[in-house]
């Protein structure tokens, strides 16, 4: 019997947060060999090595079964197994004699593991998640940056011109099929209670693209004073679709190119800081765990569940604190301006560590990512990289007057407070029934976290 031919050997593409079909650069890798292709999901855990939170795993359900139907679509599908990739891909190209693709991710337990595996099959890997890649933007002295604003200069210096791929019209399919789960039993949708019924956002590529031009048409030109304003529909929406990939960076980069405009430069300058932070965590492994600056290890965080649990529910008596956390819940996003405050409130007012508040978003949040949502919390707190110092303390009073002028975030969110005017909707302590009074005080919480931030420093 006649050993196969190599063109008629399979390919296996690993999907992992690239679930797209164009601008796809290790699918285009993988067809372009013109043997049959194999896509594949493993459903494991985030590059930076822990558990996917349950609003993430949400949004995979939703964006994987789309994806099946546009490779459907193509004549392919896509395989599901669920487990260890170190032992599963092993298996299953020996089993197929396959040839391994995939874009790469760049938490140190993912790139460890694929380092291991390109030695072993020889896999071919591409970039298709970031503009520029860790390795690629140094300091004059063939350092990392730890300042955004030289960072994005330098990187925007090595950054490619943009050419943007067409998704393949036909995918080559084998003869057989391997076996694959039922996405049905990973239950990755939440019952008994569906948590997510008022969830926002479209998962999937064609959803990625339908939020890109909706916000290049309507909300582009004002981005600059738009983002800020959580009263109106002024960003983009996109941080979900990027996160699985659903969409990538040079696509969205192409298309506000073309847009131009004044506030395209702004826009960008968001995508940077995206960038900023996936290399942070390629230089500094899981940002979860602990402060990039290492003083912050001295500080001395309090012990406060019933502050917590009165964070998470939206019942701190302060309105722009209590709206965001609720929309948090209800919607599984959150307005960035008042990711700001909140995140603020929690780590200054309450003096709670600033990662019982990471993992809380990191289990609410569509969008949470295992760069941005880290790297973003420590920003609050000054413990990371180019982070806001520790002394900025926000007043979530004077946020709520400045950002939400007429009062209507709040009013949408906390329903108790709607018959107040925008004079006073932001105060806390008005003892309007069924919303609580202030659980601290700005002005002495302020004090305490000055005080604490001095005696970290004295140490």
């Amino acid at each position: 019997m006649s050993s196969p031919r190599l063109s008629d050997l399979p390919v296996i593409l690993w999907l992992r947060q690239d679930l797209r079909l164009a601008d796809n650069p290790a699918l285009a890798a993988a067809v372009a060999t013109g043997r049959p292709v194999i896509p594949l999901f493993i459903l494991h855990q985030a590059s930076d090595g822990r558990d996917w939170g349950a609003a993430s795993l949400w949004w995979l359900d939703k964006s994987l079964r789309s994806l099946d139907a546009d490779l459907r679509s193509r004549g392919s599908r896509l395989i599901l197994r669920r487990g260890d990739p170190a032992m599963i891909l092993p298996a299953l190209a020996q089993e197929l004699r396959a040839q391994l693709f995939w874009n790469r991710l760049y938490g140190q337990s993912a790139v460890g593991r694929d380092s291991d595996l390109k030695a072993e099959f020889g896999a071919i890997s591409c970039n298709g998640s970031l503009l520029v890649e860790p390795w690629a933007v140094k300091t004059g002295t063939g350092g990392t940056y730890q300042m955004f604003t030289p960072f994005w200069k330098a990187a925007q210096g090595v950054i490619e011109d943009t050419v943007v791929h067409r998704a393949p019209e036909q995918i080559p399919a084998p003869d057989q099929w391997p076996d694959s789960d039922p996405i049905d039993d990973w239950t990755l949708q939440p019952s008994k209670p569906d948590w997510s019924k008022d969830f926002e956002g479209t998962p999937g590529e064609a959803g990625a693209h339908a939020a890109l031009t909706q916000f290049i048409r309507a909300h582009l030109d004002d981005y600059p004073r738009g983002r800020d304003r959580p009263d109106i529909a002024g960003t983009s929406r996109l941080s979900a679709h990027l996160h699985w990939g659903e969409i990538g960076p040079r696509q969205i980069r192409a298309a506000i190119e073309k847009a131009g405009g004044p506030a395209a430069a702004k826009f960008m300058a968001e995508l940077g800081w995206r960038e900023f932070n996936h290399h942070l965590l390629y230089q500094h492994g899981a940002l979860y765990e602990r402060n990039i600056r290492r003083d912050f290890d001295r500080f001395q965080w309090r012990h406060d569940p019933e502050g917590l649990q009165a964070w998470k529910e939206g019942r701190t008596g302060y309105p722009m604190v209590d709206a965001g956390m609720r929309q948090l819940w209800t919607t599984g996003f959150m307005h960035n301006r008042v990711r700001m405050v909140v995140a603020s409130f929690l780590i200054k007012h309450l003096l709670i560590d600033w990662r019982e508040g990471e993992a809380w978003f990191w289990d609410t949040l569509v969008d949470a990512d295992e760069a941005n949502n880290p790297a973003n919390w420590q920003w609050s707190s000054g413990s990371g990289a180019d982070a806001a110092p520790f002394f900025r303390i926000f007043n979530p009073v004077a946020q709520g007057e400045r950002f939400d002028p007429h009062g209507e975030y709040v009013r949408r969110w906390i329903p108790e407070l709607a018959h107040l005017p925008a004079k006073t909707i932001h105060q806390p302590g008005q003892g309007v029934e069924g919303y609580p009074g202030p659980i601290v005080d700005h002005a002495m919480a302020r004090q305490r976290a000055l005080a604490a931030f001095k005696a970290m420093r004295a140490d």
